[in-house]
């Protein structure tokens, strides 16, 4: 067999320096990094908050284009509304926190839209105190019952 020349050997002596190795695995620590948003299914949390006369109409309609599966709680705030005063045994005093109801809603990303629809379409009177939608990205899911993740789990 030929034996390989010196220049030859000396290239595979020649070793990288150790910052070379760790900027080399950054990049594709991102690479792969990158790969995984690219094809993974991306999914979104929905926020609603509402007018509590409202909850059950937004749930009857979400239920009709498939949504099953919502966290509805009772909270209190206030927005543009401030609060209000009532009348309690002929004295007047100030409400400053108002009673609304919190609904989050799980979705995939290509469902985002129809439900913010059906929320606005259903919880809209056209008054102020009417709400709020926030959508934030949702990064896993996973049911525990059976393990399953993501967009199955939803």
């Amino acid at each position: 067999t030929p034996k390989p020349s010196s220049a030859a050997s000396d290239v595979y002596k020649r070793q990288l320096p150790k910052s070379s190795i760790k900027l080399i695995l950054i990049k594709i620590r991102f690479i792969i990094l990158i790969i995984k948003i690219i094809w993974s299914v991306m999914m979104k949390m929905i926020t609603a908050i509402i007018n509590p006369i409202r909850v059950y109409d937004v749930r009857s309609a979400l239920n009709e284009i498939g949504i099953n599966g919502m966290t509805v709680t009772e909270v209190k705030g206030f927005g543009r509304q401030r609060g209000h005063a009532k009348l309690y045994r002929g004295e007047e005093y100030a409400v400053e926190f108002l009673p609304k109801t919190k609904i989050e809603i799980a979705v995939s990303d290509d469902s985002v839209d129809e439900v913010m629809k059906v929320i606005i379409d259903n919880a809209k009177s056209g008054k102020v105190g009417d709400g709020k939608i926030f959508i934030t990205d949702l990064e896993s899911a996973v049911r525990i019952r059976t393990g399953e993740r993501d967009d199955s789990a939803l």
